[in-house]
């Protein structure tokens, strides 16, 4: 194991399992974002699928994880624990990497809400807000434009979901980026794996409990969420001999598991819990299935089912455009709605076209987005990977 470790921190380190995981969390938040229902009008047995689609926060948390865990890789891997090259290059690789696509399908939103706006002023078009009941809408204020423009608009109950609102997370991710060299680093340095995480949490929480709720909105304790992707990076790859007995002596499968099970329950809403209670469990399964399944796949184990699941070339292929997925599916999903909703069609009907054709219409439309404004500014290495070729 430390042989196979030390001998990989001399490349680039690449796991598909993640692509894949990431692929089919940016699929479900698809279907969490459809609007199947017309008014009240949802037959009873859309009921059970609908329900099954209410856990997107859970996509969220895992994207964040994800974040935590892909960014102090190389960290954990390294001689000294620092990030490879300087901060400034640092600061330029994350920034064109999730800014450009940003930009251009904030854009794309902005546009259309111009069009609508000046065929509203010149015809008698109304945009219709029940037909055009989803995660987008054309109607925002200059404020909501300038809070998007400078990616803060998750610092504001009156911004933070308008124009497009899955972009809620994009500016969470944005300002770990910045915390995670300029505050974390240095404090998992001085203090440690556990140290980091719990003041990551108490950073999280402070507003919740001593501000009455103040920036709740920007969901905080995703910051404690994102140290426990640092830690299972760490673990994974720490030859501290206390994380490495930790690593090899723990059944992660198992608690990955436990962990899922306890999110679901403490999601109850009966229970009353806080929703950050169900989302730091499911941060540390997402945590513990890392450690588990790259642990499998270094020691050259048997894949297990859900690493054959996440490494399928279906769902890796997924990955490759899922930032692209999931920056673009809220308009398509709206504007498949709006149209539907004129057609003389049944509940049924409207409820299975809206799943069926407003998911393959966000498939299509991200594919070609990550073409030509996506992929353009990856780096070489993820440049080389082709969806095309993992479908081969």
């Amino acid at each position: 194991m430390t042989k196979i470790t030390e001998k990989s921190t001399d490349k680039r380190l690449h796991l598909p399992y993640l692509d894949g995981l990431r692929g089919l969390a940016s699929l479900y938040v698809v279907l969490v974002h459809v609007e199947p229902g017309i008014g009240e009008q949802l037959p009873m047995h859309w009921l059970f699928f609908v329900r099954a689609m209410k856990y997107g926060a859970f996509s969220v948390v895992s994207f964040i994880v994800l974040s935590g865990y892909v960014l102090m890789l190389p960290v954990a891997r390294s001689e000294n624990g620092h990030l490879p090259g300087s901060l400034i290059n640092y600061i330029k690789r994350r920034s064109r990497r999730i800014l450009p696509p940003y930009y251009i399908a904030l854009f794309i939103c902005l546009l259309i809400g111009l069009v609508v706006f000046i065929i509203e002023q010149f015809t008698s078009f109304q945009w219709n807000e029940l037909a055009g009941l989803g995660s987008f809408s054309p109607k925002f204020s200059l404020i909501d434009v300038l809070s998007h423009l400078l990616l803060v608009h998750n610092l504001s109950e009156s911004t933070y979901i308008t124009i497009n609102s899955p972009m809620w997370s994009i500016p969470i991710e944005w300002q770990m980026y910045f915390l995670f060299p300029l505050l974390l680093l240095p404090i998992w340095r001085r203090f440690g794996l556990l140290m980091v995480v719990i003041i990551a949490f108490v950073i999280g929480l402070i507003p919740i409990y001593l501000f009455n709720g103040f920036l709740e909105q920007a969901n905080p304790w995703l910051l404690g969420i994102f140290c426990l992707g640092m830690a299972a990076a760490d673990i994974g790859f720490s030859q501290k001999p206390k994380l490495v007995a930790m690593r090899n002596s723990l059944p992660w499968g198992r608690l990955a598991i436990i962990f899922t099970c306890i999110a679901f329950i403490t999601e109850w809403r009966q229970l009353g819990l806080h929703i950050w209670i169900n989302q730091s469990f499911a941060g540390l399964a997402f945590a513990c299935l890392f450690i588990g399944l790259t642990k499998s796949i270094i020691n050259g184990k048997e894949p297990q089912l859900a690493l054959r699941i996440l490494q399928h070339p279906w769902a890796i292929a997924l990955g490759t455009f899922s930032y692209s997925l999931y920056l673009t599916h809220g308009p398509v999903l709206v504007f498949v709605r709006y149209f539907l909703f004129y057609l003389p069609i049944s509940p049924d009907m409207f409820a299975a076209a809206s799943y069926l054709l407003g998911t393959v219409l966000s498939l299509i439309i991200a594919y070609w987005f990550y073409l030509f404004f996506e992929r353009p500014f990856m780096s070489n290495f993820l440049k080389k990977r082709k969806v095309k070729d993992e479908l081969i």
